[in-house]
């Protein structure tokens, strides 16, 4: 049984993790109906960043501002590099996606260096009870955290005024222009958050082994989840990343004394496993909307 707590919560805070990403993900994808490959670099250049930061500053204003800085990047790569690009195929824009991933982690890594780089996460990796079994804090503080982000959010979505016209831009780009809500303000906002999320992803990946040249990898786990979720289901994303995070934890801790032939390391291809088995049930995801064309 303890055991198995401590398996299910570092999944849910390891998901935590794929599901922030997935967000920003999907909320890029809704806006404008383009996959960003952006968010690994945005995610390893908000990690960066705090890392200089928490030098000087307190660690959760550095997270912040860093999160701040690294949603004005993700607005400037929209507003110089891709909005120029509006009415081109959506294939081309997510290639030209991939260069600026490839451009900003070719900067940023030089800022790394060849060391590992700590975020100095006040909890680091000490441990908490929970139901009377110890845990890391690190990861019930992820799952928290991305709770109250997404229920903010949601609420933001839901309630605000730029919400609205952010669902009226994700739900048909055309009759909410003729309703006169601005779809390039939506664009911005919606790189804005990617970016912010990314970098809170960022730094709960860090404070577990710190910021290397390779952080940016984790970033394509959340792939399998926006397809397990659905890639127009913002909700999906977040329940997806959850489940893919337990998944690929309870594999890695039950995987090789139920199946040893597997190998240690079959957890990692756990959650690209989970997507291939979902796209031949549901090719849409779970959550995503089914597409029906007449002919």
């Amino acid at each position: 049984m303890t055991e198995f707590v401590q398996c299910l919560v570092r999944g849910l805070g390891d998901g935590s993790v794929y599901a922030l990403l997935a967000f920003g993900f999907v909320i890029i994808y809704k806006s404008m109906g383009v996959i960003s490959f952006a968010q690994p670099a945005l995610m390893l250049s908000g990690a960066v960043l705090v890392t200089y930061l928490v030098t000087t500053l307190n660690f959760y204003l550095a997270v912040v501002l860093a999160a701040a800085a690294i949603a004005l990047l993700a607005v400037g790569v929209e507003r110089t590099v891709l909005r120029p690009m509006i009415g081109k195929p959506v294939f081309v824009i997510s290639i030209i996606t991939l260069g600026v991933d490839i451009v900003i982690r070719v900067v940023v890594n030089a800022y790394i260096g060849l060391d590992v780089r700590q975020v100095g996460a006040p909890w680091g990796l000490t441990t908490s009870r929970l139901l009377g079994i110890e845990v890391q804090q690190r990861h019930l503080i992820m799952f928290v955290t991305t709770m109250v982000l997404v229920a903010v959010l949601f609420a933001f979505f839901r309630y605000s005024r730029m919400g609205l016209a952010m669902r009226a831009v994700a739900f048909d780009q055309e009759v909410a222009l003729a309703q006169g809500v601005s779809v390039g303000m939506v664009f911005m906002l919606s790189w804005a958050i990617a970016g912010a999320l990314a970098t809170i992803a960022g730094v709960f990946v860090s404070t577990g082994a710190g910021v290397d040249q390779q952080l940016w990898i984790i970033a394509f786990k959340a792939l399998p989840v926006i397809i397990l979720g659905g890639l127009d289901s913002l909700g999906g994303a977040v329940i997806a990343g959850l489940a893919i995070g337990v998944v690929e934890s309870l594999v890695a801790t039950y995987g090789a004394d139920i199946a040893p032939w597997l190998g240690g390391e079959f957890s990692l291809v756990t959650p690209y496993l989970v997507m291939m088995v979902v796209l031949l049930v549901r090719p849409y995801g779970l959550f995503g909307t089914r597409e029906v064309i007449r002919i």
